[in-house]
């Protein structure tokens, strides 16, 4: 396939935020090197790690000026050298640097396929949100049926897949969601659903649960909420599970797990799970393909804004004020 010498991008040219994000038109179409894919961009997830990276609160996140964006789907166009079973023309979702672009180069061993029937669009989750949701319940967070699961910023991309994965499981889920987002989160199946800002979130859940508290937390919040996920869990046997910190940095001392808060708690970051347990994560995605398989996990629905348009949507993200997947469309 012919593809060009440049291309639209979004460039990041601060940590001061999305607002320092830029839309330049000549940037380098990058190479693929051994190993890896050259993809044509048809749609880029927007994640809450994008905001963390422009804001400089990512771990060993890229420094500026950098291309934005890291999970996007699309067409392979090219292969670098020993790279076999992605002929051009095979649809693609994965995670590589640079994907807020009309082409970014994904590792030939992280590419997806997009399953039979689904657009570009569709796809994205698969690589990011969804494992993310699904590690969180299954071998980190050991979900079993009959147990209560409490789903923190339920309404978003990661949070809708964790509350349809716990139902599918046969929790009980509890989410956490803004006013005027609860009804998104009831119609996924959720048991209840609680103001994400009433301020009194683990009373609330302690009601619910007739004062024993819930057997797993999904904390993506953190800030001054995550004493709350952590009061939630049950003394001893409950699990939470951290794999976000939207609401900032929180701290816990090893006085407070002994006395104030015995729970289990578990990080994750699912970059570093697919580079330091990569056997769990293959059976991972096996399991994630066999739910999109038997339906469980339907395509996504992402709102969708042009590339030029990154900067925005990050804000809005960053502003609670959106619902599900979003997408920038080069």
């Amino acid at each position: 396939m012919n593809f060009p010498a440049t291309m639209r991008a979004l460039q990041q040219t601060s940590l001061d935020g999305p607002q320092d994000m830029r839309l330049i038109t000549d940037a380098p179409v990058p190479v693929p090197g051994r190993g890896e894919v050259l993809v044509r961009v048809l749609a880029a997830g927007v994640n809450f790690a994008d905001l963390s990276r422009a804001c400089g609160t990512f771990g060993n996140g890229p420094q500026p000026p950098y291309l934005a964006g890291f999970e996007a789907a699309g067409e392979v166009v090219a292969v670098g050298e020993a790279v076999t079973g992605l002929p051009p023309g095979t649809r693609v979702a994965g995670v590589g640097e640079g994907a807020f672009a009309e082409y970014f180069v994904l590792p030939a061993a992280a590419a997806m396929p997009v399953p039979a029937g689904w657009s570009a669009e569709q796809a994205l989750g698969l690589v990011v949100n969804r494992p993310t949701a699904l590690a969180a319940l299954k071998p980190l967070g050991r979900v079993a049926a009959g147990q209560t699961v409490l789903v923190h910023a339920a309404a978003g991309a990661t949070g809708q897949a964790a509350v349809t994965l716990a139902k599918h499981y046969g929790a009980t889920v509890i989410g956490t969601a803004s006013t005027g987002k609860h009804d998104t989160v009831l119609a996924l199946g959720a048991d209840h659903v609680l103001d994400s800002r009433g301020g009194h979130l683990a009373a609330d859940v302690l009601r619910l649960t007739g004062g024993a508290g819930v057997d797993l937390v999904l904390e993506s919040v953190g800030g001054p909420g995550f004493a709350a996920s952590l009061a939630a869990a049950k003394p001893v046997t409950g699990r939470v599970v951290v794999y976000g910190l939207a609401g900032g940095e929180a701290s816990l001392t090893n006085w407070e797990l002994v006395y104030r808060y015995p729970v289990q708690v578990i990080g994750l970051n699912i970059g570093t799970l697919i580079r330091s347990a990569p056997g769990m994560f293959g059976e991972l995605m096996g399991e994630l393909s066999a739910l999109v398989a038997a339906g469980v996990l339907a395509p996504a629905r992402p709102v969708t804004y042009a590339l030029a348009d990154g900067p925005a949507a990050l804000a809005e993200l960053a502003a609670r004020t959106t619902t599900g997947k979003l997408a920038l469309l080069p």
